[in-house]
């Protein structure tokens, strides 16, 4: 992948040319993939996001970044690895929130009250 050619693309679509982000996702895609699989790695055993997964969802708020100004394909990726950081620390906080009863029905204090005392 030409470096020049990223950095154009990059340029373009912050410039408001979608077209130009059709023609960067494909250079892209690969090492955006190649990056979450390394990072499901590091997590532990049994980690419940998989790599097209992480690499999916890091693109979607890639596209989100609005107030980025690209400066080439270095600080590119370097925001890839650091949504690629959140994004697996979202999921295990979701994870462990959901372990601990996130989400379950919850009875305010006054109302547990009446139920003990009937």
């Amino acid at each position: 992948m030409a470096i020049q050619e990223v950095t154009r693309l990059l340029r373009e679509w912050q410039d408001g040319d979608q077209a130009a982000l059709e023609k960067l996702t494909p250079l892209i895609y690969g090492e955006l993939r190649s990056m979450a699989r390394r990072a499901i790695r590091k997590e532990r055993p049994g980690h419940t996001l998989g790599s097209t997964a992480l690499a999916h969802e890091v693109f979607l708020n890639l596209l989100k970044q609005s107030r980025v100004r690209w400066k080439n394909r270095a600080h590119l990726f370097g925001v890839i690895a650091q949504l690629m950081r959140r994004v697996t620390i979202h999921h295990a906080e979701r994870h462990r929130a959901a372990k601990r009863g996130a989400g379950a029905a919850r009875v305010p204090l006054d109302e547990s009250r009446v139920a003990s005392q009937a």
